[in-house]
């Protein structure tokens, strides 16, 4: 088993990746429980969500420990549940069955251009100073999403955003697990974030901030209402809405997933010579989630960010991968322990880690307007605009343009270009 995932070559113990295995799983564990809520509200069964979101993490994340040998966990995409939610059952008035089947479209797309290894070459023919942009910017939009969960920062109709209630109990109990985390990574703790984690969670459940679980074991819901519903409605994705709301779900889950694979191969110290080892395994994994998932009954699927976590506690190999895949099927037995497991027990954990990630910044050449200008907004957008991908397509127009405005268009991989000129039309549709 060492072998296999390397743990020498990289450093790694069995208690690190365990350890690490464990914190991505609480870090992401939210999915279960938001993703039935959120997709319940385009009419699909909230139970039969629930089982297959967990049964698609289960199998996308064993594909991507076992083909890729990476640490990240595979779910049901945060951002593009809400899309296909609120945008295209909601908005567009598409039936969730045929929105189902535009899932299933994009992630069959998804796995031919991971097999011709066009995203593997995309994703290495971006600029170093980019790849540094896009890891530092995930960094600021996790602890943006961090902040957020623990309610330090809140809307405000006049300024935007601004200082959330910091006297609420929840936000108190957030604070808190943000101190202790702190303390303990201060003092090189192994697998700090972890045990901050399970302090507010008892801590919470101690002052009454958290529900005691009344079970501990739960009955797995049944797939029936959802399982192979998107075959059914395929003859209807040569209509236009829904071809937009497939290069939708293509161009978001395309490089949402990109920006986590960079983000966690820098964090992780294991880029060489600008190319990530195994990219085309890890996308293909991630692709074949998205099919798994369609078919089982969940949106697309993307890698999550929150993998950052267990990477920032040792993790290094796709054994991580493995314990978070056995904690999902944990997790499908003993869902009501799941509900301790808040936005204010997790926020201090992604606030951390986006610390750790935005250091990647220091890499990037900042005597060089042309670098810092496309780095700068790719870094700044993705908070900004809630959006790891819109981010990085802002920086892909940009980066171009300042080096053809240098006289130096040699120096930029002709599929920049390429990009470039459709991302300023697909903001140009969209808009």
């Amino acid at each position: 088993m060492k072998k296999f995932f390397g743990f020498e070559e990289r450093g790694t113990t069995y208690r690190k990746e365990t350890v690490a295995g464990i914190t991505t799983f609480l870090s992401m564990a939210y999915i279960l429980v938001v993703n039935p809520i959120i997709l319940s509200e385009a009419g699909m069964d909230r139970g039969a969500v629930f089982t297959a979101t967990a049964v698609t993490a289960i199998l996308g994340t064993l594909l991507m420990g076992i083909l890729a040998n990476y640490p990240i966990g595979i779910a049901s995409s945060m951002g593009l549940n809400s899309f296909f939610t609120y945008s295209v059952v909601i908005g567009m008035g598409i039936p969730w069955q045929t929105a189902l089947t535009g899932v299933l479209v994009s992630g069959v797309l998804f796995v031919i251009l991971s097999v011709l290894k066009i995203r593997e070459k995309i994703i290495n023919v971006i600029p170093q100073d980019l790849k540094y942009a896009i890891a530092g910017g995930i960094g600021f939009f996790v602890t943006f999403i961090g902040l957020k969960s623990a309610g330090i920062i809140q809307k405000n109709e006049a300024t935007f955003i601004s200082l959330g209630n910091l006297k609420s109990a929840p936000t108190l109990l957030a604070i808190f697990g943000f101190i202790v985390t702190v303390v303990l990574l201060i003092r090189n703790v192994q697998g700090g974030i972890f045990y901050g984690m399970i302090i507010s969670a008892i801590v919470g459940m101690l002052f009454g901030l958290i529900e005691v679980p009344d079970s501990i074991v739960g009955t797995i819901p049944s797939l029936a209402p959802t399982f192979g519903v998107a075959f059914e409605h395929v003859p209807d994705v040569l209509s236009p809405e829904l071809l937009t709301v497939i290069f939708t779900f293509l161009f978001v889950g395309f490089f949402d997933t990109a920006g986590t694979l960079i983000a966690v191969a820098s964090q992780a110290g294991i880029i060489k010579d600008n190319q990530i080892p195994n990219a085309g395994r890890a996308l293909l994994a991630d692709s074949s989630a998205s099919v798994i998932g369609s078919v089982l009954g969940t949106s697309t699927t993307a890698s999550f960010i929150e993998s950052s976590a267990g990477i920032a506690v040792g993790g290094r190999t796709g054994f991580a991968s493995l314990v978070i895949a056995g904690c999902f099927t944990l997790a499908l037995f003993f869902s009501p322990v799941l509900s301790v497991i808040t936005g204010e027990v997790t926020a201090p954990a992604l606030i951390i880690v986006g610390a750790m990630m935005a250091s990647e910044i220091r890499h990037i050449n900042w005597n060089r307007l042309d670098i810092v200008i496309p780095s700068f907004v790719t870094i700044i957008m993705m908070p900004l605009t809630f959006s790891v991908a819109t981010g990085i397509a802002l920086g892909f127009i940009l980066y171009p343009i300042t080096m053809l405005a240098l006289k130096r268009p040699g120096q930029v991989h002709p599929i920049m270009y390429v990009l470039s000129v459709i991302f300023i039309a697909y903001f140009a549709y969209v808009s």
